[in-house]
């Protein structure tokens, strides 16, 4: 989920549109870089003994290369501190973390961490939609007026739609009138009645399904679908029919604004006043069924692969094959290199999501030809130059580095900014 500045001020700038809750409200920034290039010279990749295919084994060379790439990164994106991990079946796993968890008490960077995750929560509410399809409870081809009262166009925008961010419908987090109701309260909780109410009193922006655009409020509406139809909660829902099967113990749904210990201070400048400001105990609600969830390095690891496959880690179906393909079509975005299929993207090759929201980033992805799994785990959504997810910083830094045939780059061209 992009900054409240991507939430709120960097506009919808593809970096920021793939992954992020965003409330864009004051001027577009001028175009960032096409993708980061590291200022001062950075350790280049050797080439890839695996092929050009494949990911370079992790020896303690490539490991130092790692280190001292992250930390480069770190520095001229004034990170405060960052965990990445990367594994690969049949190589050692790289587990580093750097930096400080809280700059206050100088507490540090480590890899047990609660963190928030943003707009990864979007693979999760989609994942419960998927189930319910499988099990012919609901058609991604059904319309969500059929599911959701009051939606404008609902009698013609799908499931499908929704999922895939091709809906039209105004993004709520753009709305001026929610950012000054988070902004002057970050701990206030919303509903996602109220969530709807700041999209609907804007007109839709396209026909349903006519193009790419990213917007929370889609999964606000899937995440009511997904209460109507099973009876449950969202978060109880998830914990049943996902979580446990996944063996995810350290990823939650939270019902406010708890934080399990230990977990990392994040720090944003997406304020009222611009000023940065601490956000641990702001309330994630806002964020819902686009948003809200908390998770760890090690489940993420868990996630990457079995939200990329659709497979739990002990070899049953999460979701069937046929509606699998189905989440993993993943048709272009106008995003060079990058598609978005069913809640899920695929950047060069790598195939997951990212997530921001105020004070914290992540990155969770998966390479199928040699089941890698990179995940990214910062706190702060402080953008590069502006408008440049620190997260795609490091996914790129890193898969530069191990898979030089697949770097995973968002790049923010002036065509998508707004």
């Amino acid at each position: 989920m992009p900054h409240i500045s991507a939430l709120l001020r960097r506009g919808a700038a593809v970096a920021v549109a793939l992954g992020t809750l965003t409330v864009p409200l004051v001027a577009a920034p001028a175009p960032a870089p096409a993708a980061f290039a590291a200022p001062s010279p950075a350790p280049s990749p050797a080439p890839s003994p695996s092929g050009s295919s494949g990911v370079r084994e992790m020896t303690p060379a490539l490991a130092r290369q790692l280190d001292a790439v992250v930390q480069h990164v770190m520095r001229e994106a004034d990170v405060p501190g960052v965990t990445v991990g990367i594994r690969t079946p049949g190589q050692r796993d790289y587990v580093r973390s750097f930096g400080v968890a809280n700059k206050a008490t100088g507490q540090k960077m480590s890899r047990d961490l609660y963190m928030r995750i943003g707009s990864e929560t979007k693979t999760f509410t989609v994942t419960a939609v998927l189930q319910l399809v499988d099990e012919g409870r609901v058609g991604l081809d059904d319309p969500i007026g059929r599911y959701v009262d009051g939606v404008p166009g609902g009698d013609r925008i799908t499931l499908r739609d929704l999922a895939g961010m091709r809906s039209g419908l105004f993004n709520y987090s753009e709305d001026p009138g929610f950012f000054k109701a988070l902004t002057s309260d970050p701990q206030r909780s919303f509903t996602p009645r109220q969530l709807l109410g700041y999209a609907f009193r804007h007109p839709a922006m396209f026909r349903p399904g006519e193009k790419f655009s990213y917007s929370n409020t889609n999964l606000i509406l899937l995440g009511l679908l997904v209460e109507k139809e099973s009876g449950q909660r969202l978060g109880d829902y998830l914990e049943e029919h996902v979580l446990k099967p996944a063996g995810m113990r350290h990823t939650l749904f939270p019902t406010g604004n708890e934080f399990p210990t230990p977990h990392a201070q994040g720090y944003t400048d997406q304020t009222a006043d611009g000023k940065v400001a601490e956000t641990a105990d702001w309330n994630p609600s806002w964020g819902w069924a686009a948003g809200a969830m908390i998770s760890n390095l090690d489940d993420l690891h868990t996630w990457a692969r079995t939200v990329a496959t659709g497979v739990f880690p002990d070899g049953r179906a999460m979701v069937g094959p046929a509606v699998q393909k189905q989440r993993l079509t993943t048709p272009a975005t106008g995003i060079r290199g990058a598609g978005y299929g069913l809640g899920i993207f695929d950047v060069q090759g790598w195939i997951g999501h990212n997530g921001s929201l105020p004070g914290y980033e992540s990155l969770t992805v998966y390479l199928p030809s040699t089941r890698t799994t990179v995940v990214v785990l910062l706190n702060t959504d402080i953008g590069y130059q502006g408008d440049i997810e620190p997260s795609t910083l490091f996914g790129e830094a890193v898969t530069r580095i191990i898979s030089p045939a697949h770097v995973f780059d968002l790049p923010a061209p002036a065509s998508a900014t707004r």
